[in-house]
């Protein structure tokens, strides 16, 4: 057995976001591949590619590589890296008994980036906002934070500080109350920017994308000179453990209309919009955030709309995400909730920049404007599918052929005559 089989052996065919235990053996496993001259990073990406490879070899892979790009192929840089907080006060604390899903996840970033870039030119500084959480997730980050003490670039916003702002991308904001995410988000943006931030990158509160993978990001930027990098998790590459599906079968009538009204995003192939891991170019952030069509968790698909409107080139990447369900504030809303948001904000994204160029994008808005007040109309179509549909799979959505907004409209109304 060589020294590569060896290691692949001796991973882990779990990993539990929880645990420090195995965020301590995934590191050192990305170490020992790192320092192994009888290894290279091909060879371990063609394994990692293998269905049977465990699942920390195939993070491990990724952490190679990104870490492979920052010691050996990225010049000098200052980075901003953003995360926001509402409700993160157990994910932000360890577990324990009475905390079973703590992640300690400031923590685990702090060190995460720390070891993706020691050694390196790759200068960072860490900004988690809180949005107005009435749990203390702020505070509790600045204890966590003040650990460090100036060893460690860590700054804690809190959104309301800064509200109301007469001037400015938040100044639409009341207050936080009426951010749900993308305000905090684009505080941070703002402070990174304002801080010298040469790129932004920004994340989830959880442990879900391990930021030891930030070099996958950087290498399209600094080496091919993309402005804006996007994560992809529907990447065949990609390394994805998520949990069920929260969905009903309905889901595919949702992403049918999503697909057809953002028809100018997912024609790009960008078919992953809610990752949680990108990056943008400040200069480009700055010119999209400075009036924000949204405030909500659609404000991935208003960025991408802004710069898809500006014919911007972009670069797509694989990454690791592991989903982190217990804690998620999408897990405890109303379920159609997320995707009242997610539907009509990339309709109102749409609008706003133009995107809205095909005869089948127009007639979907207006089948959405027509019968899609809220939440509770999706629920009515998210348990049920019409025939149209029924074999649809990720190539079909949106294709007007396959069902054209006209039916979609007549099937929506004939669910509503249900259970009048």
């Amino acid at each position: 057995m060589n020294a590569l089989d060896t290691r692949i052996a001796n991973a882990k065919e779990t990993f539990n976001l929880t645990e420090p235990e195995d965020r301590a053996s995934l590191l050192a496993l990305a170490d020992a591949l790192l320092a192994d001259r009888q290894i290279s990073l091909e060879q371990v990406k063609a394994r990692a590619c293998q269905k049977t490879a465990p699942l920390e070899f195939k993070m491990a892979a990724k952490l190679m590589e990104s870490r492979s790009f920052l010691l050996n192929g990225a010049r000098p840089i200052k980075i901003g890296v953003v995360f926001a907080m509402w409700g993160e006060q157990n994910r932000l604390r360890p577990k324990s008994s009475d905390n079973p899903h703590g992640e300690d996840s400031l923590r685990a970033k702090i060190n995460q980036l720390s070891w993706a870039t020691a050694g390196t030119g790759v200068e960072w500084a860490l900004y988690p906002v809180d949005d107005g959480c009435p749990y203390g997730s702020g505070q509790l980050a600045q204890t966590i934070a003040a650990e460090y003490g100036s060893e460690q670039a860590v700054q804690v916003l809190f959104l309301a500080d800064h509200l109301p702002a007469a001037t400015g991308p938040l100044r639409r904001l009341a207050s936080a109350d009426d951010s749900r995410k993308a305000g905090a988000i684009i505080l941070g943006c703002m402070q990174a920017i304002a801080a010298g931030a040469e790129a932004v990158i920004y994340t989830d509160a959880d442990n879900s994308v391990h930021l030891g993978q930030i070099g996958l990001l950087l290498q399209p930027y600094l080496r091919d000179g993309r402005r804006v990098v996007l994560g992809n998790r529907k990447h065949p590459d990609s390394v994805l453990v998520k949990d069920a599906a929260r969905w009903g079968i309905g889901i595919k009538n949702l992403r049918h209309m999503q697909r057809m009204i953002g028809e100018a995003i997912f024609s790009q192939n960008i078919l992953d919009t809610q990752a949680a891991f990108k990056l943008y170019e400040s200069r480009l952030l700055q010119e999209i955030i400075a009036d924000p069509t949204v405030f909500d968790f659609s404000f991935d698909t208003d960025w991408i709309a802004a710069f898809i409107a500006r014919a911007e080139p972009f670069a797509q990447i694989p990454f690791a995400f592991l989903d982190s369900a217990a804690e998620s504030a999408t897990a405890k809303q109303q379920p159609m909730t997320t995707w009242e948001t997610l539907l009509l904000g990339l309709l109102q994204s749409m609008r706003r920049h133009n995107l809205l160029r095909t005869p089948a994008s127009q007639e979907m808005a207006r089948v959405i404007d027509e019968e899609i007040r809220d939440y509770r109309d999706l629920e009515l179509i998210i348990d049920h599918l019409p025939p149209e549909l029924a074999e649809a799979g990720e190539a079909d959505y949106g294709n007007p052929e396959l069902m054209s907004p006209a039916a979609m409209q007549a099937w929506i109304r004939q669910r509503k005559a249900a259970v009048a």
